[in-house]
């Protein structure tokens, strides 16, 4: 067995995780046992290794056993080149090689975290997921993942010939956004004028800056009456754009409302976002035809399932003319684990290359 170090590294908060497992064999079938685990506020240590080091001395506290990790792997809210990452929203400059000579282990691989979601969605059980369209998965097929959140991510695992995957990012969720109605393109219009751009990406829309981007488009509009509690949640955020800072979550704040039907703008909004996202999410599906299954991570998904289990994600998904039968096959899973990622680099670390 091999004792592994894995991370799930965001701006606000770290998931570090100790496992043991059987190095090398295929992500599909690597059972890893977790030893320790634990969350950390990232803005309070200026770096991971003092995190990291701070994690260590607690596993064996907690554990009564000390832990050498052989291999790490980090999954990063941030873009990563060459083994190397510059946090989005964190202070942290991170390197590979770096990471391993102060850490003293070897390798240390940092991977982007929505890759780490991709390898995530192989280690998930049946209780992690929530099936939208319950077909039986093809072995050795394709699989797709989108997940809204602060962006829209998107990317695509591709089996080799012995059957193991591996994970492609995408920028699919940059592609241009797709009006399927009257609304729609009145939708895009505005969008184009309130950001002073010529093309709207899907991004724009299936996010949690779509959300946004939605109520304000129906309420300039009049297309219904506000709530003074949601109103004045909107111009908080509003007023406080471009600050560091913010109170107000306004997609959060937008759902909540449509959640407890309490605000008919706010639930207007999610229906025209999750019909969005559904046939967002089909497109995806038409271009990699992942009769291995197609997962829908992110925190949006899985915080507003009754609305994603409605029939108006998966009425849109389906909504694609005549070629609408190819997608009858294809099994459609809303991932309900927020640790996704961190299971996704706990098995990156155990089949990495040593």
């Amino acid at each position: 067995m091999t004792v592994l170090l894995a991370g799930d590294i965001g701006g606000t908060k770290t998931i570090l995780r100790l496992a043991d497992a059987e190095c090398g064999s295929s992500v599909t079938e690597m059972a890893t046992t977790t030893l320790f685990e634990e969350q950390y506020a990232s803005g309070e240590f200026p770096d991971l290794v003092p995190m990291v080091q701070t994690f260590l001395k607690e596993a064996e506290t907690q554990t009564g056993k000390a832990h050498t990790p052989e291999r790490a792997c980090f999954a990063i809210a941030g873009p990563v080149s060459d083994n190397t990452s510059s946090l989005t929203n964190l202070s942290w400059s991170l390197e590979g090689d770096r990471l391993e000579k102060e850490l003293r282990l070897s390798p240390v691989k940092l991977i982007n975290d929505f890759a780490a979601v991709g390898y995530g969605v192989l280690g998930l059980s049946d209780d992690d997921v929530c099936a939208l369209q319950s077909v039986k998965a093809q072995p050795n097929a394709p699989i797709a993942v989108i997940g809204a959140g602060t962006g829209l991510g998107q990317g695509f695992l591709i089996p080799d010939r012995y059957g193991r995957y591996e994970v492609y990012p995408s920028e699919g969720g940059h592609a241009d956004f797709a009006p399927r109605s009257q609304l729609e393109f009145e939708l895009l219009s505005y969008l184009r004028d309130k950001f002073k751009i010529t093309r709207i990406s899907s991004e724009r829309v299936v996010s949690g800056q779509g959300i946004a981007a939605i109520y304000q488009f129906l309420r300039d509009r009049q297309s219904a009456q506000e709530t003074p509690e949601v109103a004045t949640a909107i111009r908080t955020w509003e007023r406080e754009l471009g600050l560091a800072e913010k109170s107000i979550d306004p997609a959060a704040t937008i759902s909540i409302a449509a959640a407890q039907d309490t605000d008919s703008l706010s639930s207007r909004v999610m229906s025209i976002f999750v019909s969005a996202y559904g046939a967002e999410a089909g497109n995806l599906a038409l271009k990699l035809l992942p009769y291995g299954g197609l997962y829908v991570a992110g925190g949006i998904a899985a915080k507003n399932l009754p609305l994603m289990t409605s029939g108006k994600f998966m009425d849109a998904f389906m909504d694609k003319g005549r070629v609408s039968h190819l997608l009858e096959n294809v099994p459609v899973n809303v991932v309900l684990n927020p640790k996704v990622g961190l299971i996704g680099a706990t098995l990156y670390a155990a089949v990495m290359d040593g």
